[in-house]
């Protein structure tokens, strides 16, 4: 990584829940490391908002502590512009079975970025989800991306995201004959999967937004 033309070490640490991460930022005297933050703020949900509130009043009193503004991470995966194009191959079926769920997220990830939050006025979206009422962004996220990763070796589930995400092509150890994604003809390596979601997610911006670009 680079911050203001100079390396950096990011330190990572996990905290149990976000009192943890509260107390941990509260109580930072290191000066000399930067920190990045990042931790789910779903906008509609109000124990993540309490959540984040908290935890910004102590971030504003270090210079070296940033929190990105994600969403979540299923909604990162969900809005990465090669989405479709890498989990279903060409002409793939799943195209016509999984309709209702891919013109979803294309209306969710248009309001979205359009600034507007009132996601479940959206005729597509309350017509895919029944029970969008009792739902909030993150929940509606994570399902949209099962939705459609589901069976792919791209299937992510809470707690688990498919070999496909964090392996080189093709290293899927549960690959059949049949399985062909839409990479099968342009193979890429660990490393320039996760730089393509890096430059085609919110992920950039935040990264830039927080003084910090990414070495790619």
């Amino acid at each position: 990584m680079l911050l203001d033309g100079g390396y950096c070490t990011i330190i990572s640490t996990w905290k149990k829940n976000s009192s943890e991460l509260v107390k941990a930022v509260r109580n930072l005297s290191d000066c000399e490391n930067e920190y990045i933050i990042v931790l789910d703020r779903a906008f509609d949900n109000i124990q993540t908002v309490r959540e984040h509130q908290l935890l910004q009043r102590w971030i504003f009193q270090k210079k070296n502590v940033h929190a990105l503004r994600i969403i979540c991470f299923e909604y990162v995966l969900l809005e990465f512009k090669s989405l479709m194009d890498w989990i279903y191959a060409p002409e793939d079926e799943f195209f016509r079975k999984r309709a209702a769920a891919i013109t979803a997220r294309e209306k969710l990830l248009a309001v979205m970025q359009n600034g507007e939050i009132d996601y479940k006025q959206i005729e597509e979206i309350r017509k895919y989800q029944s029970r969008l009422d009792t739902m909030n962004i993150e929940q509606l996220s994570a399902k949209l991306l099962f939705d459609l990763t589901r069976n792919t070796g791209f299937e992510v589930t809470k707690g688990q995201i498919g070999e496909c995400w964090i392996q080189p092509c093709c290293g899927w150890n549960g690959r059949q004959n049949d399985d062909i994604c839409g990479l099968d003809s342009n193979r890429i390596s660990l490393f320039e999967k996760m730089r393509a979601i890096l430059i085609n997610t919110s992920l950039e911006n935040e990264f830039h937004r927080a003084g910090w670009e990414a070495a790619i």
